[in-house]
């Protein structure tokens, strides 16, 4: 083979473009962690019988496979548990199926459970495995049955081993001990689904929990995102979880408080974010038609559904895991009452769902904060603060313009007559540093108001550099009441273009 010929080769291997070349997706994950230990892998056997069978995998999901399929010098799996954290139609499919194929036919596992959330998608990689398995007289030959009575779906082996297809609820697989426990859309797992199949695996001595699913959509994603917390954990203590390989295509979007320039954070619209979430680029995703997605989608699912932009809910465990509960509370006081002037603000969701009025203002010398408003969407929100501003004459009305409650500016504005402060990116983290400082050191007083505690109790950071604001997107709560305390907090001291006064003109007559 010519040099020039192994150039070209090497460039679609690597991704990048050439005119006789397409563009190939990353064939590595954003993230990994994975169990130390594995001396061997039966992941090259996955690859050969899926190939035999006539299924060719790409190079991701190869090296997934040979990770993820690791074993220890004893034979058992260096990682009893394997999550693929992975946008949509990138070819996780492949991946369970290939995972089927070797634990019926020679892994020698006697009781395999695949399981998602809509049984239809059960079924369609029912309809899948049996292809392959048909396609390939060698497999075809030692199975027994291929079962399609309705509850009883699954293939049966002549030795017995079989696979089970099992629609996902809170009864479903009692009674089964399983070697291995696929589930399928894992972004829709919940506790009840989960208590009631992966202690099937109990019982056996070297058995495996595999997760498949896209990112994460908020409270459905609560074991999803109970893995990827134990991968951050991992990543962030240079520790590896003992039981758990985890593998997420993904993008680190900007936030909005991200400097102009900002070269730590990927853009939502580049080529470049495309790649790096979809492994599947170059050989099932095509370049213009996924980007065009975002012209249909929006930025929002754009990024969810084919960046890997998730949600995920907070723990039990992760609750007030920035401002302890104890130190919050010592903070109550029912009786206490702000002071002139006032400082008035609002948040909204990102999701619009919930938006909150807060106010600000001193007591003697601590500040009062308090939440005015909190109720659903935002068609009160201007009425509202319309009663407010006639009844307070606050010394401000403040909202972050890049945040969703930035389209309230121009309305306020021309109904209340007024500037709106609008703190820049820099000035929402400093606000929130301040807001803490506040409460550490005991400046700071509120009422015992439910939605504020609730925030809170929810509340994460987002890193910003050296500082950190509070993070929005992926809390589980509606945490616009802190975010709404926190820039009216801020605004008792923010700087203030007066409005200059009209003059009317005069005119000499003669």
């Amino acid at each position: 083979m010519s040099s020039l010929a192994n150039e070209k080769r090497a460039g679609r291997r690597s991704g990048s473009s050439t005119a006789e070349s397409p563009i190939y997706g990353a064939q590595r994950p954003r993230i990994e962690t994975a169990p130390e230990g594995a001396v061997s892998t039966a992941g090259d056997e996955a690859i050969k019988l899926a190939a035999r069978a006539g299924l060719r995998l790409d190079p991701w999901q190869q090296h997934l496979l040979r990770v993820a399929m690791g074993e220890t010098a004893e034979g058992d799996w260096v990682a009893p548990e394997v999550a693929i954290n992975l946008p949509r139609q990138n070819g996780k499919g492949a991946l369970i199926e290939a995972r089927v194929l070797w634990g019926l036919f020679i892994g020698r596992e006697k009781q395999i459970l695949l399981s998602a959330h809509e049984f239809k998608t059960v079924l369609n990689a029912r309809d899948r495995i049996e292809g392959l398995i048909k396609g390939c007289p060698d497999l075809h030959k030692r199975v027994k049955a291929y079962v399609r009575t309705v509850g009883r779906e699954g293939v049966i082996l002549h030795d017995g081993r079989e696979l089970r297809y099992i629609a996902r609820s809170s009864g479903s697989g009692r009674g089964f001990t399983a070697n291995c426990v696929i589930f399928d859309e894992c972004m829709v797992l919940d506790d009840a689904a989960m208590a009631a199949l992966a202690p099937t695996t109990d019982a056996v001595a070297n058995s495996q929990l595999w997760y498949l699913g896209s990112a994460g959509i908020g409270a459905p994603s609560v074991q999803l995102g109970r893995l990827r917390k134990r991968s951050e954990k991992a990543l962030e203590t240079g520790s590896p979880d003992p039981t758990l390989a985890y593998f997420e295509w993904s993008i680190d979007p900007h936030v909005k408080e991200c400097s102009q320039g900002c070269d730590q954070h990927d853009e939502v619209d580049s080529v470049e974010s495309l790649l790096k979430a979809n492994p599947a680029v170059g050989y099932r995703l095509e370049v213009e038609k996924s980007l065009n997605r975002r012209l249909t989608l929006g930025d929002a699912l754009y990024a969810r559904e084919r960046l890997g932009v998730g949600e995920y809910p907070s723990e039990d465990g992760d609750a007030w895991s920035v401002i302890g509960k104890d130190v919050w509370d010592a903070l109550t006081d029912g009786d206490s009452q702000a002071e002139d002037p006032l400082t008035f603000s609002i948040d909204t969701t990102p999701e619009r769902s919930h938006t909150s009025i807060c106010m600000a203002g001193r007591n003697g010398s601590v500040v009062h904060v308090e939440v005015i408003e909190n109720r659903p969407g935002t068609q009160w929100v201007i009425d509202r603060a319309r009663e407010l501003h006639e009844r307070w004459s606050p010394r401000c009305w403040v909202i972050d313009p890049s945040s969703p409650a930035g389209s309230f500016i121009k309305e306020l504005e021309e109904t209340l007559d007024i500037e709106v402060v609008t703190p820049r990116a820099r000035d929402v983290a400093q606000a929130t540093g301040q807001f803490y400082d506040a409460v550490v050191s005991q400046q700071l007083v509120h009422i015992g108001q439910a939605p504020l505690s609730v925030a809170l109790a929810g509340a994460r950071k987002r890193d910003l550099g050296e500082a950190w604001a509070w993070a929005r997107r992926g809390v589980g709560v509606d945490i616009s009441p802190l975010v709404g305390v926190t820039l009216a907090r801020w605004g008792l001291s923010a700087e203030i273009e007066e409005k200059p006064e009209e003059v009317e003109p005069w005119v000499a007559f003669d």
